[in-house]
């Protein structure tokens, strides 16, 4: 087997930078400074172009992908199920408690209750349900075979840290704290017996699993960055 999984966070939204919790389909678009890092990352990976490159069905998967595609020549594929987790009723909101009450069942979720479901929306059940079987079929489509060349899937923040973590044996404790920028990646080998995670943002393996600083809590009056990383 050869080729890794990379799965990569869209770049900024326009609900990024209002901090609203934006999960439904379509959803925002990219701002100028998201076009920008999107073009940055095509750029980047049009060095050494990938075998496969998908995107989520959200309509900055889908924008951050079409510069990734441009860069590189690779066709962009759209595949269901790999949006982002759904915050039901918490949806659009941008309120200080809301964030709290997403980040708390999200980091239910990485203490190993998957069970645990957002006020009217999903399940991280729900999440590895409809998300793994994509990337079980992109692997047995593109890595198993040994053509060689790494899968790009540009998807979403939560989804993403939550499957990496399930999917490469990433430490919850780690996963849970650590905050994904946009056109951040999280990187997977596949293996005999699954899948191992070599590189989670800007950290490599091993993962120190140090709690870091909860990403709400308020700094110069406001929250410290987008709830959605």
């Amino acid at each position: 087997m050869s080729g890794k999984l990379i799965l990569v966070r869209h770049g900024q939204t326009e609900a990024n930078v209002d901090r609203r919790l934006d999960t439904r389909l379509p959803g925002a678009r990219l701002t100028a400074l998201g076009r920008t890092q999107a073009r940055t990352l095509g750029e980047r990976m049009a060095l050494h172009p990938p075998t496969a490159l998908v995107s989520s069905q959200a309509l900055r998967a889908r924008e951050t992908g079409g510069f990734v595609e441009t860069a590189s020549g690779i066709a962009l594929q759209v595949r269901e199920g790999l949006h982002e987790a759904q915050a039901g009723e918490l949806e659009d909101r941008s309120d200080l408690e809301s964030h709290k009450m997403f980040a708390k069942v999200f980091h239910t979720w990485h203490t190993g209750d998957l069970s645990a479901r957002m006020p009217g929306g999903e399940s991280g059940i729900d999440i590895v349900e409809r998300y793994v079987p994509v990337l079980d079929s992109l692997r047995a489509e593109y890595l198993d075979g040994g053509v060689g060349g790494d899968v790009v899937v540009v998807s979403h923040g939560a989804a993403i840290r939550l499957v990496g973590a399930y999917l490469g044996g990433v430490p919850g404790a780690f996963a849970a704290d650590r905050h994904l920028e946009n056109t951040s990646t999280v990187e997977l080998v596949p293996t005999d017996t699954g899948w191992r995670c070599v590189q989670w943002g800007v950290y490599a393996p091993p993962f120190d699993v140090t709690p870091q600083r909860p990403w709400f809590e308020a700094e110069a009056g406001g929250a410290a960055d987008d709830p959605m990383g």
